[in-house]
C-alpha cells in the first residue's frame, strides 16, 4: 500500500501486515494515531499523485523540485483533506512543505474564485508560527516560491522592524502570515492583525517554541483562532511538552513519521561527525587550517556565547577568510545583512550563536563547526542539521574543552554516537589533517591568492526602520544628549551643546552668570547660550518673551552693590571713571564701592585699576602676596594690601 493511500486507513486501525505504511494507536501519546513508513520503501510518487495544485507543481518544478520528500509524500494526503497531523522528521528532510502545500491549499487569493464571498476578504486566512527571525523568514520565502503562479500574499512579521510596514501591509490585505510569537501577540492586541478567520495554523519547530518559553505567548494565540481550524505541528523532536500541547489544541491528529532503516541513529546518516578534544587557545588555528580542506564549501561555525561568535568572526577576517557574525546583540538588519552575504557567497564562513540553529536552509552548506561543545543532544541536532540537508552530504566537526566532557558524555549517551571520549587534536595533529583532507602544508593564513570572496563589506544593510532606534526630534522635543549633555532651547525643547562637559560654545554648570554692567545699556549676555548670543528669547505662537533673571550678589541679604558702611552712608555703584575703593575715613571701617560688571571688556583692558604698593616695604606684606597670588592687578593680595576684603572684589 502507497503513502498516498494512508489517509484511507481508519485512525485507530492497523494495516495488513504487508504494507510499507504502519499505523497504529500510540497510547503513549494520548491516544494519537501514528502512521510511519520506512523512507526507502514508499514508492516512488508524483507530486500530481498525491493531489497538488497544478498551480503549485509548476512553481515548484520552475525551481528544480520535481520530486516529494519521504515526509512530505506521507503528510500531504492526510494534511489536505483538512486533517490535523503531527509531522515529525529530522531536520533537512523538507518539512517545510509537508505543511507549506496543504496551507496552500485551504487559502484563497484575490484571483480565485469564492474570495469576494468571504466573511473578511483580506483577513489572514492562515497562521505559521515560527521561534526564530531566520526561521521566519526562511518559511515565508518558501511559501511565496510554491505560491508564486496563485497570486496569494505572504506576510513575515517579527521583531526587529518597524511596526509601520507591518500593519500598512495587514490593513491592505493579507492571505498568508508568518512570525514569530512576540509580535504576532503584540500586533492582534492592538487590533492590527485579526485572527479570526483563520482555517490553517502551524506550529513549526514546536519543541524549540517550548524551550524558548514561548507556550503562553503561543497559547494567546491558539485562543483568538477558530475552533474549526485545521492545526498542523512539525518538529524534529517530539518531547512530553509537545505532545501535551496536541492533545490539547488539537483534533483527532495523526501523528506522522518518516524514518530510514539504514539511518537508525538520531543524526541524518549523510553527515560525518567528528569530535576532537581540543585546546580554548588552538581552536581558532584548528578552525583556520579546517577551512582550507578539500572540497569545502559554505560553513557555519556555532558557538556557545554571543561575544565569542564576534571574536572568532573578527580573528578570521584577520586571517584573510570572507566571515560574518550573527547573534542576538546585532541589529536586525545586520542580521539580515550577514545572511545575505552568505547565501550570496559573498562570505563563506558565518559565525553564529544557536539564535540561528534554525532557520537557516542555505543550498552547499558542506561543513558545520561546533566551536564549543552544544549544552544537550537537541542543540547538537539542530546545529549539525544545517548541513547534509535535502539529500546532500555534509561535515560536522565538534570541539571539546577538558571541562566539557561530562557533557559530550551526555550527548554520546542520548545519540548513541559511539565516541564516548574524544581524541585529544591540536592544530599539528597528523589525524586532524588527514580526516578532515586538510593539505599537510596548510597554515593559519589564508593566503593571498585564494582571498576571492567579496566579504561582508560588499552586502548593503538594508533599512529595517527597526525599532529602538533614535531618530531626530522635532523642534521642541527632546533630541539625544548622551553623555554631553544638552541646552535648553528657545521652543523649550533641548539642544545639543551643553550639561555635564558644558558641549562647545556653551558654558559648564559653574559657568558665569548674566550680569548688568551698572550704567551701560548693553543687554545681559546669556552664559548658557554662550557666543554672546543675546540673553532677552522669543517665545514661540501667543507666548510671551521669557525674562532673564539678573542674579546679584549678596552678603548677609544686603546686595554688594548697596550696602551701608560703618557711618551710617550707603555706596552705590561706582562709574566705569571712578576708583573701585576710597580711601577708609579716621576711626571708621572700609566700604566697598560695589561689584564690577566684569574683569575686562572686548578689549582686554581691565575696568579700574588697583594701585600697587610700591617695591620694598614690610617682608611679612611681601609673603602674604605671595602667599595669595602675587600682585598683579586685580588680584586678592593687592586688595588686601589696599584695605579692602578681596571676597566683595573677586568672584
Amino acid at each position: 500500500m502507497s503513502a498516498s493511500s494512508a489517509s484511507a486507513l481508519p485512525r485507530d486501525d492497523a494495516p495488513s501486515g504487508d504494507s510499507p505504511a504502519t499505523s497504529s494507536t500510540d497510547l503513549a501519546n494520548g491516544g494519537i494515531s501514528l502512521i510511519e513508513a520506512p523512507a526507502k520503501d514508499l514508492p516512488e510518487v508524483t507530486w500530481a499523485e498525491l493531489g497538488t495544485d497544478p498551480r503549485i507543481i509548476e512553481a515548484l518544478s520552475r525551481v528544480g523540485i520535481t520530486a516529494p520528500f519521504p515526509i512530505q509524500a506521507m503528510t500531504l494526503p492526510v494534511a489536505i483533506d483538512g486533517n490535523d497531523i503531527i509531522g515529525q522528521a529530522k531536520t533537512g528532510t523538507g518539512k517545510t512543505l509537508g505543511f507549506g502545500i496543504p496551507l496552500l491549499h485551504r487559502v484563497l487569493g484575490p484571483e480565485d474564485d469564492g474570495f469576494a464571498e468571504l466573511n473578511t476578504p483580506g483577513a489572514p486566512q492562515a497562521l505559521v508560527i515560527v521561534p526564530t527571525r531566520e526561521l521566519a523568514g526562511q518559511v515565508a520565502e518558501d511559501l511565496r516560491t510554491a505560491a508564486g503562479l496563485m497570486k496569494i500574499r505572504v506576510l513575515t512579521v517579527y521583531g526587529g522592524r518597524a511596526y509601520e510596514p507591518q500593519i500598512d501591509a495587514l490593513k491592505r490585505g493579507i492571505e498568508v502570515v508568518v512570525g514569530t510569537p512576540g509580535r504576532l501577540l503584540d500586533l492582534a492586541q492592538q487590533g492590527h492583525l485579526r485572527l479570526g478567520h483563520v482555517r490553517s495554523l502551524v506550529l513549526d519547530e514546536a519543541d524549540e517554541m517550548l524551550d524558548l518559553g514561548f507556550l503562553p505567548d503561543v497559547e494567546k494565540l491558539l485562543s483568538l483562532t477558530p475552533d474549526g481550524r485545521q492545526t498542523m505541528l512539525f518538529s524534529a523532536t517530539m518531547p512530553g511538552a509537545v505532545v501535551n500541547l496536541a492533545r490539547r489544541y488539537m483534533t483527532q491528529p495523526t501523528h506522522i513519521r518518516a524514518s530510514d532503516p539504514t539511518d537508525t541513529g538520531a543524526t541524518v546518516l549523510a553527515t560525518a561527525q567528528f569530535v576532537y578534544r581540543a585546546h580554548a587557545m588552538d581552536k581558532v588555528e584548528m578552525v583556520a587550517r579546517l577551512l582550507q580542506a578539500q572540497g569545502r564549501g559554505l560553513t557555519i561555525i556555532f558557538t556557545r556565547t554571543k561575544r565569542t561568535a564576534a571574536k572568532v568572526a573578527d580573528e578570521l577576517a584577520d586571517r584573510g577568510f570572507a566571515a560574518a557574525a550573527i547573534h542576538g546583540d546585532l541589529g536586525q538588519g545586520a542580521r539580515e545583512q550577514a545572511l545575505r552575504a552568505f547565501r550570496n557567497g559573498k562570505v563563506d564562513v558565518l559565525v553564529a550563536t544557536d539564535v540561528a540553529a534554525r532557520g537557516i536552509d542555505v543550498e552547499n552548506v558542506t561543513h558545520v563547526v561546533n566551536y564549543g561543545c552544544p549544552e544537550d543532544e537537541k542543540t547538537y541536532l539542530h546545529r549539525i542539521g544545517r548541513t547534509g540537508r535535502a539529500g546532500n552530504t555534509g561535515v560536522a566537526v565538534t570541539f571539546v574543552d577538558w571541562d566539557d566532557l561530562h557533557r559530550w558524555t551526555m550527548i554520546n549517551k542520548a545519540l548513541d554516537l559511539g565516541i564516548p571520549t574524544p581524541v585529544e587534536t591540536y592544530s599539528t595533529s597528523p589525524n586532524f589533517f588527514e580526516e578532515l583532507h586538510i593539505p599537510q602544508d596548510t597554515k593559519g593564513v589564508l593566503p593571498r591568492a585564494a582571498q576571492t570572496r567579496a566579504g561582508l563589506s560588499a552586502e548593503v544593510v538594508e533599512d529595517l526602520g527597526e525599532t529602538g532606534k533614535r531618530v531626530k526630534p522635532a523642534a521642541g522635543g527632546r533630541s539625544d544628549r548622551g553623555r554631553s549633555g544638552a541646552s535648553r532651547s528657545s521652543a523649550g525643547g533641548r539642544s545639543a551643546g551643553s550639561g555635564r562637559s558644558g558641549g562647545s560654545g556653551g558654558s559648564s554648570r559653574r559657568g558665569s552668570r548674566a550680569e548688568v554692567t551698572p550704567g551701560s545699556t548693553d543687554r545681559p549676555v546669556d552664559a548658557v547660550d554662550g557666543g554672546g548670543e543675546p540673553a532677552e528669547r522669543t517665545g514661540t505662537g501667543d507666548e510671551p518673551p521669557r525674562r532673564t533673571r539678573a542674579r546679584r550678589r549678596t552678603r548677609g541679604g544686603v546686595p554688594t552693590e548697596s550696602r551701608p558702611t560703618a557711618e551710617g552712608t550707603v555706596l552705590t555703584p561706582a562709574s566705569a571713571t571712578e576708583p573701585l575703593f576710597t580711601e577708609p575715613a579716621a576711626g571708621g571701617t572700609t566700604g566697598t564701592a560695589g561689584r564690577a560688571s566684569g574683569s575686562s571688556d572686548s578689549t582686554g583692558s581691565t575696568g579700574s585699576a588697583i594701585e600697587a604698593p610700591a617695591e620694598g616695604g614690610d617682608p611679612e606684606a611681601r609673603r602674604r602676596r605671595r602667599r595669595r597670588g602675587g600682585r598683579g592687578r586685580g588680584s586678592g593680595a593687592g586688595l588686601a594690601e589696599a584695605g579692602l576684603d578681596p571676597v566683595d572684589h573677586i568672584g
